[in-house]
């Protein structure tokens, strides 16, 4: 093959790994990583530096077709940010993809052929999706554990071994026919088929039996109502448009259910204000809300807050607050007795890295404030009067594996709100559904869900999503909260077992080495290029 075509199969075997995600789901494009396996592993003496090219290329395509809905929010007022969405695609694709071709250029230096490059393969990029996660503020969308459906039978590892585990289990598997082509003989492949097979089995087996034990929810559980009221991004933000859009949010708060709910849960940024503008003696918003709640309802609600700063100006906070309708309290009848500011904030679109630079390169516009929003404190559930102990995550926190439990006492759900909206009828919102899930089965904890446009639904502990509301769809979800599980294996010790299959990964390639099988075996030799073939060293 020329290089040019061994090129194209790298972009390839990315592009074949992203599609075994939702929405697509097409699960055998999992084979894409072995596709990329074979790739490193047919050229004899790979440099790291020609590897490197191949997994940049791999990554290239799985996060073009991963997080090209990313374009769409710059669509949502074209005439100021269109011209920026293919740079931003282009940008953000090939800025993850370093993390897999570092992870082929660690491959070329330390793999020496034989079985147990399967396992190097998926311990360095698996590491290296522990990295993507973690470098900067981190990015872990669609991390390769997460490819399995929320809530099937193989996503219920991530109880025990988390994404990140999960992810080395998913890459293992799917780069294992990257070793077909190079195996001899019925033995070897047959052995390949069993060991495939087996792992297939326990994944599926062990899920199902762990799914067989689902607890159901009490009679007394609290009813939490989610309101999605389909508001176009676009519409959003114009000002007169703000009374339209809180009576939408009050008639669906206040519509008629089986069962009054005890919580009532607004998505991030539900209105076109800030909170402070908004709560005020005898307040039109107060009057609305008193008008929309009974005693001892609580409205948890996405907003933007503000806090003023000594030397002058503002502090911006991405917020939740709780607020509980008590007759008796001062302000015109509410209680606020709860506030979540975000933590981990979104590069460009809540604050800008390197902001002087970027600010004259006239890319302030891409954040809604005057200034960057500030972080939060770590973040820690929180106990607002007659809710149950409650860990908001808002938007883009749901991405990160472990981010709940690390302070306070254990909740005993999850609530992520978010702006989907940003996104459209793209993939990103169902995938952003399914990264959420993934959070409720680490954590042993149901994740409510609600979005202005889509999707919003219940999740219960083991990541099995309920009744939603798709994309474009106005209405409400009212769903009994499910049960906690007890506290799973991960949300107690973490990453631990991704760290422990990297070191064994290691060590099987050194016993190997002291051993003297390093070196392909006859039958798991690569292939030798034809004579005249136009395989080059060079980039």
């Amino acid at each position: 093959m020329t290089p040019w075509q061994i090129r194209g199969l790298a972009l390839a075997a990315g592009l074949l790994a992203a599609l075994a995600f939702p929405p697509f789901g097409i699960l055998p494009g999992i084979a894409g990583y072995g596709l990329l396996l074979w790739l490193l592993g047919r050229e004899p003496d790979l440099r790291p530096r020609r590897a490197f090219l191949y997994g940049w290329l791999a990554g290239l395509g799985y996060f073009a077709v991963g997080v090209w809905w990313v374009t769409e929010a710059f669509l949502v007022e074209a005439e100021i940010h269109g011209w920026m969405a293919p740079f931003a695609l282009v940008f953000l694709a090939g800025g993850l993809a370093l993390f897999w071709g570092l992870a082929a250029a660690g491959f070329a230096v330390v793999s020496r052929g034989g079985w147990s490059r399967i396992f190097i393969f998926a311990a360095l990029l698996s590491g290296c999706e522990w990295l993507r996660g973690h470098v900067l503020s981190g990015f872990p969308w669609n991390l390769p554990g997460e490819t399995w459906a929320t809530g099937s039978a193989p996503s219920q590892l991530a109880s025990v071994i988390g994404a990140y585990g999960l992810s080395y289990v998913t890459i293992a598997l799917g780069a294992a026919p990257g070793l077909w082509p190079d195996l001899k003989g019925v033995k070897a492949r047959g052995a390949l088929v069993a060991a495939c097979c087996l792992v297939l089995a326990g994944l599926y087996g062990w899920g199902e039996a762990r799914l067989a034990a689902a607890p159901k929810a009490g009679a007394d559980a609290p009813m939490i109502r989610l309101v999605q009221a389909d508001i176009d991004q676009k519409e959003k933000w114009r000002p007169e448009n703000l009374q339209a859009i809180l009576k939408t949010y009050l008639t669906l708060s206040a519509s008629p259910g089986a069962r009054r709910p005890d919580v009532i849960v607004w998505p991030e940024g539900a209105l076109p204000a800030v909170i402070d503008d908004l709560i005020y003696p005898d307040s039109p918003f107060l009057e609305g809300l008193g008008k929309a709640l009974r005693p001892g309802q609580t409205l948890m609600m996405g907003t933007n807050r503000v806090s003023p700063k000594l030397e002058g100006g503002y502090i911006y906070y991405n917020s939740l607050i709780a607020l509980r309708r008590d007759p008796s309290a001062p302000m015109d009848g509410f209680r606020l007795t709860g506030v979540y500011d975000k933590n981990r904030l979104v590069p460009f679109g809540e604050f800008l890295p390197l902001s002087p630079l970027a600010t004259r390169l006239g890319l302030r516009i891409l954040v809604h404030m005057p200034e960057d929003f500030t972080p939060g404190p770590t973040p820690a559930p929180i106990t607002p009067l007659g809710v149950p102990p409650v860990q908001p995550l808002i938007c883009y926190e749901a991405l990160f594996p472990g981010l709940s439990g690390k302070v306070g006492s254990r909740p005993a759900w999850l609530l992520n709100i978010s702006n989907d909206a940003w996104f459209g009828a793209t993939s990103g919102p169902w995938q952003h559904l399914n990264i959420a899930g993934y959070r409720a089965i680490e954590a042993g904890l149901p994740i409510a869900r609600s979005t202005p446009t889509g999707v919003t639904t219940m999740i219960d502990a083991f990541g099995r999503p309920g009744p939603s509301l798709g994309l474009g769809r106005m209405g409400v979800i009212d769903a009994v909260l499910p049960p906690a599980l007890p506290k799973t294996p991960y949300a107690k010790w973490g990453d631990l077992f991704l760290a422990l299959m990297i070191l064994a990964s290691a060590l099987a390639e050194i016993v190997a080495r002291l051993r003297g099988k390093s070196g392909p075996t006859d039958s798991e030799k690569p292939i030798s290029p034809a004579a005249g073939s136009d395989i080059r060293t060079s980039l």
